[in-house]
């Protein structure tokens, strides 16, 4: 039997969700709602109504201070609702809460396993809606607002049905099925090309048709049939090795664009050269040759080969970290996507080496505009609720896991609305030896247990792998998306971290894309093969087939490999600290991933073709620069400039983000130095992100990012080029050390490859090829080794007779060393009298600028970087913060001169005075008429950063600077305006609480 509790305020009590539920109603949809009342409903199954009554007498489900909860329908308010509106989840999606519940409920009446297993609760939301004028409007805000239709279903009443039928029919969000080993034969021989292709398609498989035709020659050979016939399998392919081989294959997976054979064009340049994987030659090739540079300097430990890139930190512990993306099950669901992205990328440091300590996230956003108006293509979300579904998701899996969002940055670009881009990163810190051995490596061994440990497995994720390497479309599987849940993970975490320190454990790996298909076929490469039972592995609920069992992207799964002798101890320890851990077979050296359910064949694959045997595509780009107009900027008279200057503030992409930073949490663990906000007020943006992973020592670790999607347009090459920089600039403007950097490179790019739907292939691949090239260029230039990386391609959607295609995108993350942390600068103005340095030079570049998006301009000029000179720069600015010269340090990127004074200015409310005529001008645009007052202030050329000094430190700081382009601009004020000037021209005087104002007015929600 089924029961109902509500949980809803008492009376007295404020409804704040209630209230907050009603300001989205107001701002996102454009309703004038009356009003909101809240109620939580929980759904219990399994337990009879005494057992029920008793968890209410025991506060199990509410707070008795500020709630009251009930059996039977609580009371409608006065005035009542026009409507009552409830969203719950649909059967065999995620429900934390539920689970929690359920745990809780089992505890509280000490019920036996047999009774904890067969009880169950199911959460729901009831809306009780005022001042909503009829039915239409009550559905579109369940519809558009509330409920999203893909895993969560709503229904509605009005108040004559209420007060006719008080409250809902109670229902359980229960998958009905019955246990499956079923495992089908597919008859690839029986297939033609189109069948072939009808099959991947039909299937979500994202295999071509020279993979299929592989594939199917595979199976032909006569050696491959025998083996089967002896392992008792059928000669054609079984469905799950089809599945795994469609995964392993995946472009998620395997990369293929990025280890394709490339035939590049530059029409340009009249060249034209082949280049084969642009992964081994531009990424992993530059990252060689800079270690081989660096020497017995090199910090590096384990570069693209582990979950992680793991570097030296101290000589007691070394750092890694990984960025991943999260952005197709975003745009189908923006909360669950974005949840699953950030618990995602937590389990890669967990399952680095042999597992590392959380440290802290980082997560960048590319949304279009949160105020985008006109009729949405079918299937896509409207921006605002992907911005709040992503920022909410994210929140809750980073704080509940207490772990510290310490860095980011939102992007946006009305591109993205086809396809959020959604980047989260986890960097975890291990000890140099762990039981004994580094920390840094490990092994799968011959005759190690595979265990499986976390969450049970559904069907939540099938084809996650094979989704996320297509575009998206109006028929995109709902099952690719997943609900992280971040209790259950943190409960493996604390357990993991105690096995590894007991050294119960020889390697570890994180179940993602792929699940049991990709987490221990990859750790087989290890031992040379596997031998998994299917039929051991722990269910969500029955009706899962064995390729199911075997691809679901469950998430909370780590797979491990524990040697026989410590087996025991290992599940002991594990049912200590309430996490689930199943042995599910044994590594072996066989040469083959054989799956089984029982005694049943699923899958027999040589580990040689699962891995390696993906035909090498074959590609071609071809570069022409985009043919464009260049127009002169216009100008905007010395009066008008102070306004311009506060429109600049507020754009999207360079106003105050603190409504979202506010939201995380980056004080849990008490490490960060450097704040996302800092200044007076804490509303100045950071440069960076500085913590002290160990405080019992002084050493700080900078986390900082670059990312330039509009300067695509004009030309990738200074897109990725600018990007290194402007991550590199980061780091520096708070006191890294620019000899000890890590790079991760994470690409996001639309289908480069040329078809029907992409006539323009050629070109965008060589946009790829061009990226990559300036990838290898600029690391090596500054000596900055990638150590990890991922690449997320066809972020593209098609529907209702579009398609829409992201910017091509690179995120640009950096990882870096100070030897002393409180050694850190901020950006924020500290004292009236310090002399404004400006550093670097500066050129009329305002191609794919803020400025001439503003005032409706193009440019061809897309700023271009000087590594050599910037380099220099650099490690000057360096020395003078480590002699304690630099009272605060700003990079100017979004918005350029003009945008980071004020910034600064903004950080520690004090004004200042500038001669913009100081300013030191790039070669032949030096002396007047050079540049424009428009270009001086809103260029975003590279490479430059504004510092202040105090004026008794000016010989010294102008000592370190000799040589190089460093102006004084003039000085820091204490007059609460931001005065610029050119010469005796004025330019602007500007108020900074106004400046203030509007930097945070248009994203302040």
């Amino acid at each position: 039997m089924l029961f109902r509790v509500e949980v809803g305020p008492r009376p007295g009590v404020r409804d704040v969700m209630g209230e907050k539920t009603a300001r989205k109603i107001r701002n996102e949809l454009g309703l004038a709602i009356g009003g909101v009342d809240l109620v939580r409903v929980f759904t219990l199954e399994g337990l009879t109504r005494d057992e029920a009554v008793r968890l209410l007498e025991a506060h199990a489900l509410h707070d008795p201070v500020l709630h009251k909860a009930s059996l039977d329908p609580l009371p409608l308010s006065d005035p009542g609702p026009d409507f009552i509106l409830e969203v719950s989840f649909r059967p065999g999606v995620t429900d934390n809460e539920g689970r929690t519940a359920s745990e809780t409920a089992a505890l509280v009446l000490g019920l036996p396993p047999a009774r904890a297993a067969q009880a169950a609760v199911y959460t729901a939301v009831q809306y009780r809606l005022r001042g909503t004028p009829d039915l239409e409007t009550a559905r579109r805000i369940g519809r558009d607002l509330l409920a999203n239709e893909l895993i969560q279903r709503f229904e509605i009443k009005s108040l004559a049905q209420w007060r006719d039928e008080p409250g809902f029919v109670p229902r359980a969000a229960r998958v009905t099925g019955q246990a499956s080993d079923d495992v089908a034969a597919i008859d690839l021989f029986a297939m033609d090309d189109a069948a072939l292709m009808a099959f991947s398609r039909d299937n979500v498989l994202a295999l071509s048709l020279v993979e299929m035709r592989a594939i199917r020659d595979h199976y032909a050979d006569p050696a491959v049939a025998q083996a089967r016939k002896t392992a008792g399998l059928p000669v054609s392919p079984t469905d799950a090795e089809i599945e795994v081989l469609a995964q392993t294959w995946s472009e998620h997976c395997k990369h293929k664009i990025f280890s394709a054979d490339i035939d590049y064009e530059d029409r340009e340049k009249g060249l034209r050269t082949s280049l084969t994987s642009l992964y081994k030659t531009c990424i992993q090739g530059s990252t060689k040759d800079i270690r081989r540079e660096l020497g017995e300097n090199d910090f590096c430990l384990s570069v693209f080969t582990d979950n992680a890139g793991v570097v030296r930190f101290t000589d007691t512990h070394h750092v890694c970290i990984k960025v991943e993306t999260h952005n197709s099950p975003s745009a189908l669901d923006p909360y669950g996507g974005a949840l699953t992205g950030i618990v995602g990328v937590n389990r890669d440091p967990m399952g680095a080496g042999i597992g590392a300590n959380l440290l802290c996230n980082t997560d960048v956003f590319c949304f279009a505009s949160p105020f985008h108006e006109g009729e949405l293509p079918p299937r896509l979300l409207h921006p605002r609720r992907v911005f709040e579904g992503v920022r909410e998701g994210v929140e809750h899996g980073g704080n509940k896991s207490g772990i510290p969002t310490v860095n980011g940055s939102v992007v946006f670009d009305e591109r993205y609305l086809g396809k959020p881009l959604v980047f989260c990163g986890t960097v975890g810190l291990l000890p140099v030896t762990v039981a004994g051995r580094p920390s840094h490596l490990k092994h799968a061994c011959p005759g190690d247990a595979i265990v499986m440990t976390g969450g049970r497995i559904g069907k939540d994720g099938i084809h996650g792998a094979t989704f996320s390497s297509e575009e998206l479309h109006e028929g995109s599987p709902a099952t690719a998306v997943q609900i992280g849940d971040p209790i259950t993970q943190r409960k493996m975490y604390d357990f993991l971290m105690r096995a590894r320190d007991m050294g119960l454990y020889n390697a570890i790996t994180d179940n993602g894309a792929g699940g049991l298909s990709s987490s221990v076929g990859e750790m087989a490469q290890d031992s040379g093969g596997c031998d998994l039972d299917l039929s051991k592995a722990p269910l969500k609920y029955d009706g899962l087939k064995p390729w199911e069992v075997l691809l679901s992207e469950a998430q909370e799964r780590m797979t491990l490999a524990v040697p026989g002798k410590h087996l025991q101890a290992f599940l002991d320890l594990a049912r200590e600290m309430d996490v689930l851990a199943t042995a599910l077979g044994t590594f072996t050296d066989s040469g083959v991933f054989f799956v089984r359910h029982g005694e049943k064949p699923v899958a027999r694959l040589p580990m040689d073709f699962m891995h390696h045997g993906a035909p090498t595509m074959a590609l071609s780009a071809v570069w022409e620069r985009p043919a464009a107009v260049a127009a002169v900027a216009p100008q905007v008279p010395a009066g008008e400039q102070g306004a311009l200057l506060k429109r600049m503030l507020g754009r999207l992409n360079i106003c105050s983000k603190d409504y979202v930073v506010r939201q995380y949490d980056h004080e849990v663990k008490g490490a960060s130095v450097v704040k996302p906000m800092v200044g007076v007020r804490r509303d100045g943006p950071s440069d960076a992100g500085v913590l002290r992973p160990v405080l019992s020592r002084p050493e700080g670790l900078v986390l900082s990012h670059g990312i330039c999607p509009k300067y695509s347009d004009l030309d990738a090459y200074w897109m990725m080029a600018n990007a290194i920089d402007e991550a590199v600039r980061n780091a520096v403007a708070v006191g890294a050390d620019p000899d000890r950097l890590a790079g991760v490179d994470n690409f996001c790019w639309c289908d480069p490859v040329v078809s029907e739907k992409t006539p323009d292939g050629r070109y965008k691949l060589a946009q790829l090829v061009r990226a990559n090239l300036a990838l290898a260029h600029f690391c090596r230039a500054y000596r900055l080794p990638c150590v990890s990386g991922k690449d997320s391609m066809k972020n593209d959607y098609t529907g209702g007779g579009q398609k829409i295609s992201i910017p091509p995108t690179v995120l640009f993350s950096v990882m870096g060393y100070m030897p002393q942390a409180d050694k850190a600068v901020t950006s924020d103005f500290k004292k009236p009298g310090d002399l404004v340095y400006l550093l670097g030079t500066t050129a009329p570049e305002c191609g794919g600028s803020e400025i001439a998006a503003e005032l409706g301009f193009f440019s061809s000029a897309v700023p271009h970087v000087d590594a050599l000179a910037a380099a220099v720069r650099y490690r000057a600015l360096y020395a003078a913060i480590r002699q304690g010269l630099v009272t605060a340090c700003h990079d100017l990127s979004d918005g350029g001169l003009g945008v980071a004074l004020a910034e600064m200015a903004i950080g520690g409310r004090l004004g200042c005075q500038a001669d913009l005529a100081l300013a030191q001008a790039a070669g032949i645009h030096a002396g007047d008429g050079g540049m424009s007052d428009i270009e001086l202030l809103y260029s975003e050329s590279p490479g430059r950063l504004l510092a202040t000094v105090s004026p008794d430190n000016q010989e010294a700081f102008e000592a370190l600077f000799a040589g190089q382009a460093a102006s004084c601009l003039g000085r820091v004020t204490d007059s609460g305006e931001v005065a610029l000037t050119r010469g005796d021209r004025v330019l602007a005087g500007e108020n900074v609480e106004n400046l203030a104002l509007a930097f945070a007015k248009t994203l302040a929600w």
